[in-house]
């Protein structure tokens, strides 16, 4: 068991103190104990590393804000523990972190298995739509929607008892670490980067998932240049809980003949182990193409004068973080040879140059917006920028002090108005999708 600090995870280990380390990552929502069946087998050949993410399982709460700040917790770990060099299983979470660690830390990673995993989950407005819910609501409704995207209908009738587990460990787990890190998934992608992981990486994915399914895993594999994959069936989003035995001989035959011992050093002790030949049989990389396409780089004005960079990015990103991909894609798309000067105008400067400014934080520059658009009583406005005021942080009970403050200031017609608006856009927001 583990000491925890704020750069450093809780962690657990199994198995011999002289094997390879072998690292098992978490999903969201989950404990370590999603691997409780693995352990035993992996154990005999490895020093099998368990961790939990912040928040879960009774670790301590310190929110991390991106799947590279987790990776990098991580790396902190293990670096107190002197452990320099492992393999790593991850499972969806666990395995964005997988692939952070072989894009940016390739040397630490001598193999690496991607289950229920994704180069994009999903799309970043889902992600900090669960977290505006999350923020509302509480944990509660992600806990009770869990077993329907984790399991099979017949895997939840059938197992009752690993049911309720699964219902019970997202409900424990610290809020405000399960939205850093719903927003976490919102800013990952690494479609464009798949074709740099150097190392031999497994596939694995539940025929029946239907958060990140075969489709996603074939991406992958397609994307990645030593990738082979393996699709369980019969099994759903949380594969090693689901059919325990057919994902622990997968990855005893992926980490016993793909171990790649250290380039630079060979006293590391990482070296393949013999394993028994397993009856999951791999499939070779399909020759197919990527899910989506990365589009290409769309050329932006030239820089402005002044020796001053081009704010159009950075607002563009900005935009789309506080307002959410789908409104500025049809905002976007909707431009033509009239509206196209305005949308880059308002993208430059309203985005870049002032929402982007550090002097004051998103939660306040809503709360500024929100006033500021009940005084001119632009009600279309304000609907979209309540949804961004909840993507922001602010609760609901923070938007209706802000239209009373209005209200006092503006006025009680125009204060009427706008809470039907923002009751309204609230009510679509938080209410929990069944």
């Amino acid at each position: 068991m583990s000491e925890t600090s704020t750069n450093t995870l809780q962690y657990r280990f199994d198995g011999r103190e002289d094997a390879p380390v072998l690292i098992l990552g978490p999903s969201l929502g989950t404990t370590w104990h999603m691997w409780d069946r693995q352990v035993p087998e992996l154990a005999k050949n490895w020093r099998v590393f368990r961790f939990d993410l912040p928040g879960h399982g009774g670790a301590p709460a310190y929110p991390a804000g991106s799947v590279a700040e987790l990776a990098g917790r991580l790396l902190a770990t293990l670096d107190r523990l002197g452990v320099q060099r492992f393999g790593y299983a991850g499972c969806a979470f666990g395995g964005a972190i997988g692939i952070e660690l072989a894009l940016r830390h390739p040397e630490r990673l001598a193999s690496l298995a991607l289950i229920a995993a994704s180069p994009r989950f999903g799309t970043a407005d889902e992600f900090r739509q669960r977290g505006v819910i999350v923020r509302t609501n509480g944990l509660d409704p992600m806990a009770r929607t869990s077993p329907e995207r984790w399991f099979t209908s017949g895997f939840a009738a059938a197992q009752p008892a690993i049911t309720e587990w699964a219902v019970q460990m997202v409900r424990t787990t610290d809020p405000g670490c399960y939205i850093a890190a719903c927003e976490a998934l919102a800013a990952f992608d690494v479609r464009a980067e798949l074709a740099r992981i150097g190392v031999p990486a497994l596939v694995l994915v539940g025929s029946d998932d239907q958060v990140t399914g075969p489709a996603e895993a074939r991406t992958l594999v397609a994307g990645i240049p030593d990738a082979r994959l393996a699709v369980v069936p019969g099994a759903s989003h949380l594969v090693p809980v689901e059919q325990p035995a057919a994902v622990t001989d997968l990855l005893v035959r992926h980490f016993s003949t793909a171990w790649q011992p250290a380039p630079y050093d060979s006293t590391t002790g990482q070296m393949a182990i013999p394993a028994a030949p397993v009856k999951p049989v791999l499939a070779p990389p399909p020759s197919v193409a990527p899910l989506a396409e990365i589009a290409p780089a769309v050329a932006q004005p030239e820089a402005m004068g002044m020796g001053r960079p081009d704010p159009y990015d950075a607002g563009l990103k900005v935009r789309r973080e506080v307002l959410g991909d789908a409104h500025v894609d049809r905002a976007l798309a909707s431009a033509d040879e009239f509206s196209g000067d305005f949308q880059e105008f308002i993208t430059r400067y309203a985005w870049g140059e002032i929402w982007d400014r550090p002097g004051l934080d998103r939660r306040s520059r809503s709360c500024v917006t929100l006033t500021a658009l009940v005084a001119g009583g632009h009600l279309d406005e304000l609907a979209f920028h309540t949804r961004a005021a909840l993507r922001n942080g602010l609760t609901p009970m923070e938007i209706k002090e802000v239209l009373l403050q209005a209200a006092v200031y503006c006025g009680v017609p125009a204060a009427n108005s706008a809470f039907k608006v923002a009751q309204q856009v609230i009510r679509e927001e938080t209410t929990p999708q069944e």
